[in-house]
Parts: structure tokens; sequence; C-alpha cells
């Protein structure tokens, strides 16, 4: 339901506006002209969380990227027309967060003689691990614009590449602590692309496009102590009108 909804929110208006509009004038781009766009949808991204450092076993599994099962987030997507016909593009987001650790605070809470009973009533408090998160994804993509029977709407097939990256690092300071926990995960991408792009005006348009078909390879690693091997896990994933996305963008 939230794909549908996301859809027809981008192709209502853009079909009231091409109504409204086919004795307008001429709005479409130009060799030369950029583009800028602010993106609404499923796209490439990657996500990782550092396992805790004082476990006695650990597995790994690769990030979920099937597209179905990701958030909608928002990005950007910049472009050049090399000519009339011809759309050069590059997009991307990027986050940083950054979690202060506390120490720990130890109870009196202790097993008793017979190893079953507890003795003492305060529990201990494990401390807050201070934490360093990167996460970041980009696309390039090259397009190849249709002129439509609606003036100022144009239809586009293009190809995609891309690559998403996640960062996690956890350090917990106190003693059961065997020092600092990564875990990485990145992505890479390949999608073919059909789209529209109707110009409002000059220097404004709105637009809509989907994958018909992608590829994302992925390796989610970890290392929960330090001197440990990584612990990695991949995966690959094969989609069929994937990743629906929904812009606004400026010509300049």
């Amino acid at each position: 339901m939230k794909i549908r909804r996301l859809l027809m929110s981008a192709l209502l208006p853009m079909t009231c506006l091409c109504a409204a509009a086919q004795q307008g004038e001429d709005n479409t781009p130009a060799k030369g002209d950029f583009t800028v766009a602010a993106t609404l949808g499923y796209n490439s991204y990657t996500e990782a969380t550092a396992l805790p450092g004082n476990l006695t076993d650990y597995e790994a599994s690769a990030f979920a990227t099937d597209w179905s099962k990701k958030k909608l987030t928002v990005g950007f997507e910049a472009g050049y027309f090399v000519s009339e016909k011809w759309k050069l593009s590059l997009g991307g987001g990027i986050n940083f967060t950054h979690n202060p650790g506390y120490a720990d605070k130890p109870g009196t809470m202790t097993l008793g003689m017979s190893g079953e009973d507890m003795v003492g009533e305060i529990p201990s408090y494990r401390a807050v691990a201070s934490q360093y998160s990167c996460t970041y994804n980009v696309a390039a993509g090259l397009d190849r614009y249709f002129s439509s029977s609606v003036k100022n709407l144009m239809w586009y097939g293009g190809v995609r590449v891309g690559m998403a990256y996640s960062l996690n690092e956890q350090k917990y300071d106190e003693w059961t602590a065997m020092g600092k926990s990564v875990g990485e995960s990145w992505s890479l991408r390949g999608a073919l692309t059909i789209g529209a792009d109707y110009y409002v005006m000059k220097g404004m348009y709105v637009g809509a496009s989907v994958d018909p078909f992608a590829y994302t390879y992925n390796m989610t690693s970890f290392r929960p102590q330090e001197g440990l091997a990584r612990l990695s896990a991949d995966s690959s994933n094969f989609a069929i009108l994937a990743a629906p996305t929904v812009k606004i963008g400026f010509r300049f």
C-alpha cells in the first residue's frame, strides 16, 4: 500500500499538470542544462550494527538488500544534459552519528554460596557504549530521454550503478569489555531504470521512476573484539520492478 500511495502521489499531480498545460510554452531541457532534485524512495542504502564484545560465540548474516524491506529515504540527485536527449546524473546521501559513552555502575547483587540464590539488593547498571556511525550511498546514471505526445512531459530509460557503505563502532567502559567492536556493511548495485519528468515551468519539474531490473551484492562483516578475525556474510539480490522513486527538481 505504501508503494501504491507513493506512485499515486507522483502520477496524479503530473497528470493534472499535463492536462492544464497542453497549450503552454515548451519547457523541456536543452544541452548544457543542470538539474538538482530531492528524491523520495527506496534508495540503495545499507546498515551495520556492531556485535557485543563479551559473548562466547558469534554468528553473522548479510544485510537485507530486498528493496521492499527498506524504509523510505530522502536523497538528492544532480544531473547534466550532455545533449537534448542524454543526461548524466549523480546522487546519494550521507549521515554521521556519535553517541557518548558512560561507565558502568556496579551493584551489590551477587550469587550466594549455593550458586543459585542472589545476595544483595542493588542491581548493576551496564556501561553505555561509546558509538560512532557513518552511512553513505552514491549512485551514478546515464539516461536517454524521449519526447511524448504530452507537451513538457519526457520519458526516459537508462542505467544506474551505485555503492552504499555503513560503519558502526562501539566501545564499553567496563572490565568485561574486550576492546572496540566494529560492524560494517557495503553494497554494490546495478539497475535498469525507466521514468518520466514533467517540466512544470522552465526552472522546475516533477518526476517518478522505477527499476525494471536491479542486482545488488552485499557484504556484511563484524569484528566483535580487538585482535579477532573478521566474521563475514554476503548475499546477492535480483529484483524486478524495484525501488519506485518520486522527485521534485530544479533546472538551471
